[in-house]
């Protein structure tokens, strides 16, 4: 069972006292767990990025800003979905966010409904990463249980190899060829062939 609450986390970076208090107050208000940083520095010594959560940053920060947060973010890979409070001078800055990713910025003074729907759509969006995440996950240790061999004939298998050819190509007997695929269907708790290519297909996505 999962600890992680059903809302997720929101992340509030500002070097705005005030606009982070006033944040905290209206997110949690809603049921969220909100974690507050006075700067782009501190979040990024402290980000967890096993969680569901998502981020608002202001764009203009003593130090370093938002986008070079971001910036920081996308050479993580990281899935975090980004929003991004502006003042009015700072649109085109915010258009360039978006560009890298970014999924909406705010101008300030901002309507309390419109930040809260920002913050479910980026939720909604993390959740769904996480999911692909744990799915990944749970792929990746039911392959790791094949032994070198299985995994060359699952690679045959997937690319639409007959028995026969997966035992020319690795100088085999057809039997074994036969024990190697009953081996691997056992351990991926697979049932039929479509069930393989779906895990070895899923994995093969996600590294692509």
């Amino acid at each position: 069972m999962s600890l992680i609450p059903k809302k997720g986390t929101v992340y509030v970076v500002d070097d705005d006292e005030a606009v982070r208090d006033s944040l905290q107050w209206l997110l949690e208000g809603k049921d969220y767990r909100v974690k507050c940083f006075d700067s782009a520095e501190s979040f990024l010594s402290r980000f967890d990025p096993r969680e569901v959560a998502c981020l608002i940053a202001d764009i203009r920060m003593e130090g370093m800003s938002g986008l070079e947060l971001q910036d920081r973010l996308l050479e993580r890979k990281s899935p975090l979905p980004v929003v991004f409070i502006t003042g009015h001078g700072d649109v085109p800055m915010a258009v360039t966010t978006m560009k890298k990713g970014a999924m909406d910025f705010i101008e300030k003074p901002f309507k309390e409904d419109d930040l809260l729907g920002l913050v479910e759509r980026m939720l909604d969006s993390a959740r769904a990463a996480f999911s692909q995440h744990q799915e990944q996950a749970s792929r990746d240790a039911l392959l790791s249980r094949l032994t070198t061999r299985e995994a060359q004939v699952l690679e045959r298998i997937v690319a639409g190899r007959l028995n026969k050819q997966i035992a020319d190509d690795l100088g085999i007997s057809i039997k074994t060829v036969e024990a190697h695929r009953a081996n691997i269907m056992e351990k991926l708790n697979a049932n039929t062939v479509a069930d393989l290519l779906k895990i070895a297909l899923g994995a093969n996505t996600a590294k692509a």
